[in-house]
């Protein structure tokens, strides 16, 4: 994988003066490649990795999958595209195992999710079946650990 772009998924927040002296480029030469990438549609975004743990009213994630009756011609594709347009859902993947999308899906309370699953998720057409996952405790996202070890009590006390 690209350096720079593997530098950037580690820290969106490094200037180009930084990713210069680490990859031994010049700033104007980083500068270009980046520009490429977002153009290119490579780089579609930069956002902070965010304990919502720690933020009051964050309100609840869910995990979602869903069984989905393919469509001739356009696969899951269309289905997904439907999906990904509600503004609950953070994420939508395809995937291969026993469910064919895995979506993340956030709302202010359990029910609040609950609501959207069986009203607008499960009445859709082509959707066969779901399971719902809540988020109870975020240990790492993104790559990034959330856990403090001193505050989360599974330090070991000698004595």
């Amino acid at each position: 994988m690209d350096k720079l772009l593997r530098l950037l998924g580690e820290n969106s927040s490094y200037t180009t003066a930084q990713l210069s002296m680490m990859l031994g480029e010049s700033e104007d030469a980083i500068k270009a490649r980046i520009k490429e990438y977002e153009d290119s549609g490579i780089i579609r975004g930069y956002q902070a990795v965010v304990n919502w743990d720690e933020v009051p009213d964050a309100g609840v994630m869910a995990m979602i999958e869903l069984k989905v009756a393919p469509q001739m011609q356009k696969g899951f594709d269309d289905i997904a595209e439907k999906i990904l347009a509600y503004d609950e859902v953070e994420s939508v993947y395809l995937m291969a195992g026993a469910y064919d999308l895995l979506l993340t899906v956030k709302g202010r309370t359990i029910q609040d999710v609950s609501s959207f699953v069986a009203k607008r998720l499960a009445a859709m057409h082509g959707i066969l079946s779901t399971a719902t996952h809540f988020i109870l405790k975020r240990y790492k996202e993104d790559g990034v650990p959330l856990v403090d070890k001193k505050k989360d009590g599974r330090e070991m006390i000698f004595g």
